[in-house]
């Protein structure tokens, strides 16, 4: 009988080995996962609920959140997108819909006081996580996206904080009283208006932290500068990958988020972290602006309006969602480190917030063991993916709320 080669007559037991040494990191990822405290900056389940409720408290297999899945992912704080649109916003009701997002979340505390708690204090914690009959909480802290329900009326501030608001996006898709939008081409206010640079000022005295995802960067700049307490990017990629796309963050303003104590927090959206869908997301942008400029003029000059469904389909077609891997957002992390140190560096997954366009091995809150495998077999400490995990937001939260009243 021919003798095989060493390596190939070795193979078998080289792929056992492989495969229990890839089934130990896993494990050990799981461990992690569990024992860290991990915080997710931006889940979009609010709105969602308000569309189509689901009681998330359950299984709820058409969400990327909900208890069973967010403990076996290891998700401890999961802040609750209170997310409202420039149309909503140029309509009016953005401030009744914040309130009904408020009260979605508020009715799964009521419903599961044993499985969710509202969060209002970093310092809570140790104290909502495990409920009285010893099971594991989720604590849902808000975060405002898009400061379009305070309107011009700096006590709102106060008014949303109050049912537990401790975030605030200034702007979404476009220009609002606050700030300039990064995907908006036109430029109201060349990064913050007057009433903005009051509502910085407000959110710092109120203990609410000033979120810079989703403004441009003078607005973004401008915000950085005022704060008197560190500010954060909820849900914000590099654009170091994603060169011209405004929506992620510059490295200098993300320098200066640090230089500030602050953190920008990764997603996990494909827009975010693949290039060509970067470019794909703002030409939509773009192609919608466009569409709705022609649109009002064809209704001016008397003239049937466009198809809005129709247009939104070819688009789809045109622009079809493209996989990216995990080690994208792992990238996007690695990058972060290497420009900020590890202490600047978190997650905001943006979870039911893009349609699913998300990352292979992030799909839902069960996947953040994924990610902490990931970041261990590139050979970060557990010290320091648990301060990515959740350690810096809340050494960031803690800096704000102490900074508030003065």
């Amino acid at each position: 009988m021919r003798l095989l080669p060493l390596a190939l007559a070795l193979a078998p037991l080289l792929t056992v080995a492989a495969a229990q040494a890839h089934a130990q990191a896993d494990e050990a990822a799981r461990r992690l996962a569990q024992d860290a405290i991990i915080v997710d900056t931006h889940i979009d389940a609010p709105g969602v609920l308000l569309e189509r409720w689901a009681d998330l408290g359950e299984a709820a297999p058409d969400r990327e959140f909900d208890y069973p899945r967010a403990r076996a992912g290891g998700l401890d704080v999961a802040f609750m997108s209170i997310y409202t649109s420039a149309g909503q916003d140029a309509a009016g009701t953005a401030r009744e819909i914040a309130h009904r997002q408020i009260d979605a979340v508020e009715a799964l505390t009521a419903r599961h006081p044993d499985r969710f708690a509202i969060l209002r204090s970093p310092r809570d914690v140790d104290r909502l996580r495990t409920a009285a009959d010893g099971s594991q909480r989720v604590l849902l802290p808000l975060g405002m996206e898009n400061a379009a329900p305070i309107g011009d009326d700096l006590a709102q501030l106060t008014t949303f904080f109050d049912r537990g608001v401790r975030y605030i996006t200034l702007a979404h898709s476009a220009a609002n009283r606050v700030a300039d939008s990064s995907y908006g081409k036109a430029r109201r206010w060349n990064g913050l208006s007057p009433f903005g640079r009051q509502v910085v000022a407000e959110m710092n005295r109120l203990g609410i932290m000033v979120d810079v995802s989703h403004v441009s960067d003078a607005a973004a700049e401008q915000a950085i500068a005022l704060s008197t307490v560190p500010v954060i990017a909820s849900h914000s990629a590099f654009r170091h990958f994603t060169p011209g796309f405004e929506r992620n963050i510059s490295d200098a303003l993300a320098r200066a988020i640090a230089a500030k104590g602050g953190v920008v927090q990764i997603p996990f959206g494909t827009a975010f972290v693949d290039a060509q869908t970067a470019a794909d997301t703002q030409a939509w942008f773009d192609a919608v602006a466009a569409f709705d400029a022609d649109n009002a003029k064809r209704v001016a000059a008397g003239q049937p309006a466009l198809d809005a469904a129709q247009f939104q389909h070819d688009w789809a077609a045109a622009h079809p969602t493209r996989q990216t891997p995990l080690e994208s957002v792992l990238q996007q992390i690695d990058h972060g480190v290497r420009l900020l140190g590890v202490d600047h560096v978190g997650l905001g997954s943006d979870f039911d917030g893009v349609d699913g366009a998300l990352a292979q091995g992030l799909r839902d809150v069960s996947d953040f063991p994924n990610l902490v495998a990931g970041l261990q077999a590139r050979g970060y400490t557990d010290a320091d993916i648990r301060k990515i995990l959740g350690g810096n937001l809340l050494r960031v939260w803690t800096e704000v709320e102490a900074g508030a009243g003065r």
